[in-house]
């Protein structure tokens, strides 16, 4: 059975069906709340001062599916929730209380789960302060109308007030979509704002287009596009198999062990999170600047101009969160113990220590092509962009989201499939749809 044939099963589940029309109209609920505006502010000044600037903000209103834009409650989207996630998982690793919450199961969970809601809110307080002060005063464009109708401390703290609440209410829709709907809440909603982006994207350069036809442009557009989404199935379906053998071992009269399998070690093991923590703290001198802290702002103005300093500041951070949060997360030592534990061994290599060093030799490696992999994904195509004369939006780090995500949510739909004893969304010949987490990396 093809795929397409396998998908139109989905609706013979009722659990399945149910769980599928209770996420569209979840994520229906959040595409109407985009369009709600904050109060006090210009809905039209927001759009033209957002398309004039580019660089940073239009990367950000990206992942808001033009939210900001519309400088709508949910002007600040998902990502003080993922900064606050990612945030908590490196204390985690440095922070020893957090490691023991992570051992006591269900109850450690919870706690951890109520320490990153802190954290969303205390960021989207700061984000949104930093925003609403930012925008105050501003022109869309010289000798525009102001964006703020009454600035003044009431309307700060009227946006803060606004902006947190839709935040936290976006965080509770993800947690409702995990639980009760399908695939996972915040990645899902990060993919529909990208989604959501892309007609408007299109439109604007087919209208570009009428009025000055290229179609080597246009091809070349579509080569980037289709080459950028070969580049990440193939590198995110990456895996190193280091050869581990089992030892035999006699239980009464039967042996076991003896078997020989493999140690997958992923190419990209960070995901996506390089790229977004890299965005994230882009965004931090635009919070020095509005505090007034001399140079600043002529570096925000660098950032958000979108040219040579921001790539190469980009391309930087992401290759030092590749190896930073790689390190982090995965731990040679633990692995080698565990397999000790298991008799198992690397041939060639003594158990212990050995093994540890070659395991972190073989992953320092592999983590140096996988950040090259991600920086490259994620700068390049916006510098195509450039050179053909339009600004590339749904680029590398957005085509990851979009595939991990996917993905991961034709797993979870075929997985129900297979449960209910209907045929996967593989068919019996085609081998089983592989794909990765963001939430695990990202919540």
């Amino acid at each position: 059975m093809s795929t397409l044939a396998g998908l139109s099963n989905w609706h013979k589940v009722p659990e399945l069906r149910k769980r599928i029309f209770f996420t569209l109209s979840m994520l229906a609920v959040y595409r109407v709340g985009v369009f709600v505006t904050a109060p006090g502010v210009d809905r039209v000044a927001m759009k033209e001062f957002i398309s004039s600037s580019g660089g940073l903000l239009g990367f950000i209103n990206l992942f808001s599916g033009g939210a900001l834009s519309q400088m709508s409650i949910f002007a600040l989207g998902i990502m003080p929730y993922i900064s606050a996630s990612i945030i908590l998982q490196l204390l985690g690793m440095i922070y020893a209380p957090i490691t023991e919450m992570r051992k006591e199961g269900e109850a450690g969970r919870r706690k951890l789960d109520q320490y990153t809601r802190y954290g969303t809110v205390l960021l989207a307080c700061v984000q949104s302060f930093v925003l609403a002060n930012g925008i105050q005063g501003a022109a869309a464009t010289e000798g525009a109308r102001a964006i703020v109708n009454n600035p003044g401390p009431g309307f700060i703290l009227m946006t803060m007030l606004t902006l947190t609440t839709g935040t936290i209410f976006l965080m509770w829709l993800g947690e409702q979509i995990t639980e009760r709907g399908i695939g996972n809440g915040i990645s899902l909603l990060i993919m529909a704002s990208i989604i959501a982006g892309a007609p408007a994207t299109l439109i604007a350069y087919f209208k570009q287009q009428q009025s000055d036809p290229q179609p080597l442009n246009m091809a070349a557009l579509v080569a980037i596009f289709v080459g950028s989404i070969a580049l990440v199935a193939f590198f995110e379906n990456g895996r190193r198999l280091i050869p581990i053998v089992y030892s035999r071992r006699q239980v009464g009269r039967r042996v076991y062990g003896g078997q020989q399998a493999h140690l997958p070690l992923k190419v990209n093991t960070a995901g996506v999170i390089p790229p977004i923590f890299a965005s994230s703290l882009l965004m931090f001198p635009a919070t020095l600047a509005s505090m007034d802290v001399p140079g600043m702002q002529a570096v925000q103005d660098s950032i958000n101009s979108g040219g040579w300093v921001f790539n190469t500041g980009f391309a930087i951070l992401i290759i030092f969160f590749c190896f930073f949060y790689t390190n982090v997360v995965f731990q040679p030592v633990d692995v080698a113990e565990n397999l000790k534990k298991q008799q198992a061994n690397i041939p060639g290599i003594r158990p212990g220590k050995q093994t540890a060093e070659f395991i972190d030799h073989v992953m320092q490696r592999i983590t140096a092509c996988g950040a090259v992999y991600v920086a490259f994904i994620c700068v390049v195509p916006s510098m195509l962009g450039q050179l053909i004369r339009m600004q590339i939006t749904f680029g590398g780090t957005t085509i990851m989201i979009v595939v991990g995500v996917a993905l991961d949510t034709i797993q979870q739909i075929e997985g129900h499939l297979i449960k209910r004893s209907y045929d996967g969304l593989t068919g019996p010949g085609g081998g089983r749809v592989r794909g990765r987490r963001f939430a695990a990396q990202s919540t």
